[in-house]
């Protein structure tokens, strides 16, 4: 894996990945010029017009536990305690780089542990379930079963906050102007993640997201996580599934240890590098 800088191609070198048209631009900041990750690069370089585009940056750093740091960003500047298809995609990269059958990763979910299937897909461990109204945050001590907020929702952390709604008809909720409006609710003092679910049966669903500081998005990893959860918490769903979401189809499984694990395709797209002038335009 490239890093964050060679004198043979100056500027920020940057991968382009997928996971389910969940998309991220991965920043590898092992070597050098991690100080250039701001929030002001993380806006710019998230524009798709004037920048590359992303759902998520993921910024890989060293770390003294584990194979490595992952750090991740929204497109509007602001941090991302968790991203589950980014982490995945960071998974397959630093499993290429060193042979391994496995990596693990230091998160701001603590460390995760991530490996390769029979078929190639990249299964990660996204950590155990947060629960409990502090953890999530929600704005005092409520029931996070069903919130109330109409529709009765669920709320998860899997790292960052997440909203869950069941409907009968996913296609029709107006993701566009609902999403915005739950994600700044009153009850959540750090926004939330917002997911709604339509069950097809209790090993199968369909599921569309609103995420935090990003908007709709293809595939949300750790929303698809908090969605199991909520599911089984209302007696709604058994613990293992196949979520399909509008850029394809997860496995996941909610563990009698309370872990979450999912597992999905990745997709490399392309390599590249920020140019000096771009990074001048925003100070980095």
């Amino acid at each position: 894996m490239s890093t964050g800088h060679d004198s043979a191609s100056p500027g920020l070198a940057f991968r382009k990945m997928h996971g389910l048209g969940n998309d991220f631009v991965i920043i590898d900041a092992r070597g050098a010029r991690a100080e250039a990750i701001t929030p002001a690069l993380a806006r710019a370089l998230g524009d798709r017009h004037r920048g590359v585009g992303f759902d998520q940056l993921a910024v890989i750093g060293a770390s003294g536990v584990g194979d490595a740091r992952i750090d991740f960003w929204n497109a509007d500047g602001t941090r991302a305690g968790a991203c589950g298809n980014a982490t995945r995609c960071v998974a397959h990269l630093l499993m290429s780089e060193s042979g391994a059958p496995g990596v693990t990763m230091l998160t701001g979910n603590g460390q995760l542990a991530a490996w390769r299937e029979p078929d190639g897909r990249v299964t990660a461990d996204m950590g155990p379930a947060r629960l409990d109204w502090r953890e999530i945050p929600l704005a005092g001590p409520l029931d996070t079963v069903s919130l109330p907020i109409e529709g009765a929702p669920g709320a998860v952390s899997m790292g960052n906050p997440h909203c869950v709604f069941f409907v009968d008809d996913v296609a029709a909720v107006e993701l566009s102007s609902i999403g915005p409006r739950i994600e700044h609710h009153a009850l959540f003092p750090e926004r939330t993640n917002v997911e709604f679910a339509e069950i097809r049966d209790r090993h199968h669903l369909r599921l569309r997201v609103w995420e935090r500081g990003t908007g709709i998005t293809q595939a949300c990893g750790s929303g698809a996580c908090a969605t199991v959860v909520a599911g089984v918490r209302k007696g709604l769903l058994d613990p293992r599934v196949t979520m399909e979401l509008d850029g394809g189809v997860l496995d996941l499984e909610w563990r009698e240890d309370g872990h979450v694990l999912m597992t999905g395709p990745v997709a490399h797209v392309f390599e590249g590098h920020l140019s000096p002038q771009f990074l001048a335009g925003i100070g980095a």
